[in-house]
């Protein structure tokens, strides 16, 4: 006879507490769901129920390699991000909160009803381009990167999403961009400093390295994406960008050097230096 429902997230549960950083009940019930096809809601309602052998080989084995560190947002393949539910696979980081201040922040400093051309760069899932074409359909969204899998996976999510004004373009930060084209450019680059453990552990083991470190420093990425800015920024023009905790300085020289004026560092939600903006110093024209 199968062990009950209940019983089986009880020892998962108890299992995945040994992870840091995690929801121990609400991760077992999302793998038994993956396993079984049952809602979580039916999970609660008949905890009496007894898995097939089948089903219970398969959650054994997403239980084992959740133990092992795989992410969960891998295992399932999908990670809210913004009000969306969007597709993920390890060509991809995993979306986090703290990268929705790049969306609030570019939601309140751009103008709503403009016809704006705005650039995510790194893309990856295409998070920050979805979120932003979800609030602004009048926006023109082009969402690049470097990878081919990663930009396969976008687009998978713009599609799914109906969001036709987005388009994807195979390109290496603003390289592929003429002058005077964009009137934002967002982008979450790599910035972790290519000798940092955190790269070692957690989730960050699984997630694709050259979309976590441009190795070195952290900031070579940065400094591309800010030298190239001004070029590419029509007058007025905002550049936003997603960097480390302890960056805020080192990022905002970058960006004076660069040019860039009006230079400022937001926090996130914990109280820690996430986004850095700059424009490229000149006035829209009322035209």
């Amino acid at each position: 006879m199968s062990d009950r429902t209940d019983q089986i997230l009880r020892r998962a549960a108890i299992a995945l507490a040994s992870l840091p950083e995690t929801n121990p009940r609400l991760e077992a019930e999302l793998l038994l769901t993956l396993a079984t096809g049952w809602s979580r809601a039916s999970l609660l309602a008949w905890p009496e129920r007894e898995l097939a052998p089948r089903d219970a080989a398969v959650f054994d084995d997403l239980l084992a390699r959740r133990l092992d560190g795989e992410p969960i947002a891998y295992l399932r393949g999908r990670q809210g991000f913004w009000t969306l539910d969007l597709r993920v696979t390890p060509a991809t980081l995993i979306p986090r909160p703290e990268t929705e201040l790049l969306v609030e922040t570019a939601l309140v400093r751009l103008a709503a009803d403009a016809p704006l051309r705005i650039a995510d760069l790194g893309t990856g899932s295409g998070a920050i381009a979805a979120a932003l074409a979800s609030e602004r359909p009048g926006w023109q969204l082009i969402a690049t990167d470097r990878s081919a899998s990663a930009l396969a996976v976008a687009h998978d999510n713009f599609r799914a999403l109906h969001l036709d004004r987005v388009s994807v373009l195979h390109a290496n930060w603003l390289a592929a961009f003429a002058p005077d084209s964009l009137d934002a450019i967002l982008a979450n680059p790599p910035y972790i400093a290519g000798d940092d453990p955190h790269l070692q552990r957690g989730d960050l083991r699984f997630e694709p390295r050259p979309a976590l470190t441009p190795e070195g420093d952290g900031l070579d990425a940065i400094r591309v994406i800010a030298r190239d800015a001004r070029r590419c920024l029509r007058s007025g023009g905002l550049l936003m960008v997603e960097h480390g905790y302890d960056q805020g300085a080192a990022v905002r020289a970058i960006f004076r050097d660069a040019g860039l004026q009006r230079i400022e560092t937001r926090r996130d939600l914990a109280g820690q230096d996430r986004i850095t903006l700059g424009d490229d110093g000149s006035v829209k024209s009322s035209d």
